[in-house]
């Protein structure tokens, strides 16, 4: 059968090769592949700067943002054949640590987890693949177009269950959050906050596209003129959920908040890029106004349950115009070279 597969470090040896089918397993789910989606982990595979194949292997079939239809399931599993699943990513390391223990892998301590596309184990881009059945997710069925958006949404997911337990410390009432930017993953921060019914507030450095639209779209607020801008605008809020990696929006937003304001950090910064710092005026601000700033990466079984979830509520119609292109398998170059247009690019696997 057909999959997407990469020599881990080795930059260009990304291609559709021919692999075993899956091999059976008791237990369980025998999945067929329909999408998956290109983020920016997939880039960096593919250009030799990250990944692992799987022991004993060369190469390592990518595929982390994942969309199946299950074709057999043991009798007891809970899935059925023709559910629409998505496979989760990390499993817990070997040991375990203490947090792998308890089923949260996300917080993995000694760093020996596993994940699917990733790291040491196959993904999900091919004809076929297997999943243990507590670990794959079931999806409502109008979510048959998007449901590869459901890894991307468990990560904001979890940034705001986080967000919630922190502000749990004391009286928490948010009611205005800022989203910077606007990829996938901030405008799915920013599905999620309205859903909960907040003032949000999205800052980006485009002025056109599909962008301002889509954020206008769920009832929130685009900014595209800078983040002091964006607060003279808004004023400030009391949660930030920074999606950017941008080093300094990620200093500004840590004294942006109102106080007892929430930070949360998703975006992953490049090493050896500097800014200038009031060390001691951020301190000051975060420790006399009680704020928190975090960071947050993957997700555990509990996040995916709540990304599910927020999809099924979603509006289906918003969601498929996160998808900019579709792209067949085949021609897996042109989803890797971002295109002015595009939030989400996706993977069809399906002949």
């Amino acid at each position: 059968m057909r999959a997407l597969t990469v020599r881990p470090g080795t930059s260009g040896s990304v291609e559709v090769t021919d692999v075993p089918e899956p091999a059976a397993a008791d237990g369980h789910l025998l999945v067929d592949g329909l999408a998956v989606g290109v983020c920016g982990t997939d880039k960096e595979i593919a250009s030799g700067d990250y990944g692992w194949a799987p022991p004993g292997e060369d190469r390592l079939v990518l595929g982390h943002e994942s969309l199946g239809r299950v074709r057999e399931a043991p009798d007891g599993s809970g899935f059925s054949p023709g559910d629409l699943v998505v496979g989760v990513v990390r499993r817990p390391d070997p040991v375990p640590c203490g947090a792998c223990a308890h089923g949260q892998f996300d917080m993995c301590r000694n760093g020996r987890y596993t994940e699917r596309g990733i790291k040491a184990l196959d993904g999900y881009a091919s004809e076929r693949w297997t999943v243990e059945p507590g670990y794959a997710v079931k999806l409502d069925p109008r979510l048959a177009d998007v449901g590869m958006l459901l890894e991307p949404t468990t990560v904001v997911a979890k940034a705001w269950d986080e967000v919630e337990h922190i502000g749990r410390r004391s009286w928490f009432e948010p009611h205005r959050v800022l989203v910077t930017g606007a990829g996938p993953i901030g405008l799915l921060a920013a599905l999620l906050g309205v859903q909960r019914g907040l003032d949000v507030h999205v800052l980006d450095q485009v002025g056109d596209g599909p962008k301002p639209e889509l954020v206008r779209d769920l009832g929130a607020t685009y900014h595209s003129d800078g983040l002091d801008a964006a607060l003279r605008a808004a004023g400030e809020p009391d949660v930030v959920i920074e999606a950017t990696g941008v080093a300094p929006l990620v200093v500004g937003a840590m004294s942006a908040t109102a106080p007892y304001g929430i930070v949360c950090l998703t975006g992953v910064s490049s090493r050896g890029r500097t800014v200038k710092l009031d060390a001691g005026g951020v301190n000051r601000d975060l420790v006399l106004e009680n704020d928190v700033v975090f960071g947050s990466v993957n997700a555990n079984l509990h996040h995916y349950e709540l990304g599910a979830e927020a999809l099924a509520k979603a509006d289906v119609d918003w969601l498929q115009r996160l998808v900019s292109r579709r792209v067949p398998v085949e021609r897996f170059a042109e989803a890797f070279e971002a295109q002015p247009e595009d939030v989400k690019v996706i993977l069809t696997l399906a002949q």
